[in-house]
């Protein structure tokens, strides 16, 4: 995950907690203060004050709503008394902050779609877009099948679960060696959880140093549904093309949510033959995690050969 995001470094110097003027944020992005104010106006479609002082509201109705005081809400968007914040949030939302509702959300009207994404990051949204229904079987078959995988994993013998049997076997260079059942399933899993937790605005997720299958498998059934929630939300609200700032990145980078899923599906797929590989290997019988099987399956359809 490399490359400059110029647009990102922009909005990161924005929304920098040290940055309160316009010459402070133009200095953190090594620009002009003109020249940084008319390209985030131009690229961005608002200028940079008026931009950080709505995700600075974004953000301190979030922390309302999370049980923050008015008074830490207040100082921590970056307003030097209560009562001028006060005003602030009551033109913007239309009620004091003492009134905020935990249930409302806490994106105000904006010319770009970039809002504050808790509890660190920035949501990028971008126009509406068609509904794809490819898109859930592919992310369903997915994790079907490699709780499928897990679930056959179990009944392998330690030895041969933990055996690198792939030596050298590296399929992204940021995540290291997978030369084993153990690792091809914990990346499998892992990739979920940092995703999540990247559009979530979570926490860097823990992450068991040797976990077994029966472990694989809880934190499998505690992510699958997520992830698969998160791109039905994606789809329904057409949002392929936004972009996520990502806190969780050192030094933070954006991703395009489309390439995220295509990300995850392609890694997937991959990682799930590998697999099957393996435990054939070990002389476990398994299937050829065909979507054309899977999705027959679902519908209690009588099973099909090879294409004639």
């Amino acid at each position: 995950m490399t490359g400059r995001d110029r647009l990102r470094e922009l909005l990161d110097a924005v929304l920098d907690e040290e940055n309160h003027t316009l010459a402070e944020m133009a200095g953190d992005a090594y620009a002009s203060p003109f020249h940084f104010s008319r390209t985030l106006s131009r690229d961005a479609g608002e200028a940079p004050v008026a931009m950080r002082r709505r995700v600075m509201l974004e953000r301190a109705a979030w922390q309302l709503q999370q049980g923050s005081s008015v008074t830490d809400a207040a100082w921590a968007a970056g307003y030097e008394s209560v009562e001028g914040f006060s005003r602030a949030f009551a033109r913007a939302y239309g009620r004091p902050p003492s009134a905020v509702d935990a249930g409302a959300g806490h994106w105000l009207p904006a010319p770009n779609g970039i809002h504050f994404h808790p509890p660190t990051s920035l949501w990028v949204q971008s126009t509406e877009h068609a509904m794809n229904p490819l898109t859930e079987q592919l992310v369903a078959h997915g994790l079907d099948d490699t709780r499928y995988l897990i679930e056959v994993a179990k009944g392998l013998p330690d030895e041969e679960f933990r055996a690198p049997r792939l030596p050298g076997l590296v399929l992204l260079s940021w995540d290291g060696p997978e030369e084993s059942v153990l690792a091809l399933l914990d990346h499998q899993v892992h990739t979920l959880e940092i995703w999540l937790a990247s559009i979530e605005g979570r926490d860097l997720p823990a992450r068991a140093a040797d976990p077994d299958p029966a472990a694989l498998l809880d934190r499998h059934d505690a992510v699958a549904p997520r992830w698969l929630a998160t791109v039905r939300d994606v789809d329904r609200r057409g949002g392929w093309d936004d972009r996520l700032v990502d806190a969780l990145c050192e030094p933070p980078e954006s991703f395009v949510l489309s390439s995220v899923v295509a990300h995850v599906l392609t890694y997937s797929a991959s990682r799930r033959q590998l697999l099957r590989h393996l435990l054939r290997t070990a002389g476990h019988p398994v299937d050829d995690g065909d979507p054309i099987e899977w999705l027959r399956a679902r519908r209690g359809e009588t099973p099909g050969g090879t294409p004639c």
